[in-house]
């Protein structure tokens, strides 16, 4: 409760604090922001102008199975584009990435299938990176954090379970120590 109290501090007075009610005002279903707009906040936030990390876009995974398995990746795309185009006009300063995670597997070859929103997030590369933030309709802060907080909190880049010996999370965390000399590389 403690490491979500500093979060919902640290992410309300950034620019994730201004996107955010926005993001909730779509009406995605089972919505998550996760990735590098939450991670790099807090590292930044930690780690001050040591760390060169960035919000490069904001990382909205959503949840909406069409019903139909012959449903084309276009069909299930629409959604994330209409999203998209919404939050562009809105903040035209920033990039956004919406991914509906019930059609993952059918526009990114060699990734399964996913059930749920949570489910695709708990499978990102790096434990720091997979944890969501989202406000309910009374706009109250919600947390996603599969894999607890200290790794975000402590500065660690460490690969989830299921990318233990990927050479993709092996490089991003790379790239990640190269702008932010403070974190450390485990596992």
């Amino acid at each position: 409760m403690v490491n979500t109290t500093r979060l919902q501090t640290i992410l309300a007075n950034s620019p994730v604090g201004d996107v955010l009610p926005a993001i909730a005002q779509l009406n995605l279903p089972d919505w998550w922001l996760a990735g590098g707009a939450v991670r790099n906040t807090v590292w930044r936030s930690l780690f001050g102008e040591n760390c060169q990390l960035i919000i490069n876009d904001f990382d909205i995974a959503f949840f909406n199975y069409q019903g139909d398995a012959k449903a084309t990746p276009q069909e299930y795309r629409s959604q994330e584009l209409a999203a998209k185009t919404t939050l562009t006009n809105q903040f035209p300063e920033y990039k956004f990435d919406i991914k509906n995670q019930a059609s993952f597997a059918r526009w990114r070859s060699g990734r399964r299938s996913y059930n749920s929103t949570e489910e695709g997030v708990a499978d990102w590369l790096h434990t720091a990176t997979a944890v969501g933030v989202r406000l309910n309709t009374q706009g109250e802060w919600h947390f996603f954090t599969p894999y607890g907080l200290d790794d975000l909190f402590d500065g660690i880049i460490r690969p989830t379970p299921a990318h233990t010996n990927n050479p993709d999370a092996e490089k991003k965390a790379d790239s990640f120590l190269q702008k932010c000399s403070n974190l450390r590389k485990v596992g």
